[in-house]
């Protein structure tokens, strides 16, 4: 089982940026992906970005490809999500996922295959 903390929520205006840290502790993490799902209220939880723990592969939903950036910290057991160009369609409680890699990376986009999720973080952009 793998414990994730998010942190770096807030409020920012519509173009603006927020940067999320989600930190990780509880096994090696060699055989996972960590990334990020979005959840805005009375929708379901949604895939936003994911990267593989060992070695450099990223996967992006389409609708924040170019503006969100996903990265990791070995040293810190760390992942972040900077976010720019934000929108109102961001706003949600964003959660910090990890789970086994799996056979491709739209399989890993499921919610509800994910093992382990953080407690969230809420962000909103206002318009």
């Amino acid at each position: 089982q793998v414990q994730l903390v998010e942190s770096g929520g807030g409020i920012v205006q519509a173009g603006g940026s927020l940067r999320l840290s989600c930190a990780a502790s509880g096994r090696t993490f060699r055989n996972l992906a960590l990334g990020w799902f979005r959840q805005a209220p009375g929708k379901e939880r949604k895939f936003v970005a994911a990267l593989r723990w060992s070695g450099n592969s990223t996967f992006y939903a389409d609708s924040v490809k170019g503006r969100f950036t996903i990265s990791r910290d070995n040293a810190a057991n760390t992942i972040d999500l900077q976010m720019n160009s934000l929108t109102p369609e961001d706003t949600g409680v964003y959660y910090c996922a990890a789970n086994l890699i799996g056979t491709s990376w739209p399989a890993w986009t499921n919610a509800r295959a994910i093992s382990s999720w953080g407690q969230g973080t809420q962000v909103t952009v206002s318009s």
